[in-house]
């Protein structure tokens, strides 16, 4: 199994709305793309909530079969499709992939 994590810092503005605005967005862009290929066994997206402790404005966290399920959620058309998006609000990126 590979996991896959992503997480976002947004800008403060960008793309006519604020960060709150932006990151909810990218939420549901994400959930989209829950079933998009085979082999996603997990796909859970948060934005950061008042009160809680959070140095970044959104997490995705992901588990895919194999390393060729990855590939193939990472090139599928509807996920390419948010990349414009997503760097037009971001301001930072950390990503991880790891096998468990």
């Amino acid at each position: 199994m590979i996991k896959h994590i992503v997480m976002w810092k947004l800008k403060q503005q960008a793309e006519g709305a604020d960060r709150v605005a932006n990151a909810h967005r990218m939420k549901e862009l994400l959930e989209a793309c829950a079933g998009i290929v085979p082999g996603i066994l997990k796909l859970e997206v948060a934005v950061a909530q008042p009160g809680l402790e959070a140095t970044y404005d959104v997490v995705l966290y992901s588990e895919f079969e194999n390393r060729e399920a990855l590939d193939a959620y990472q090139n599928h058309p509807q996920h390419q499709a948010l990349k414009p998006f997503f760097g037009a609000v971001r301001e930072a990126r950390q990503c991880m992939d790891y096998e468990a």
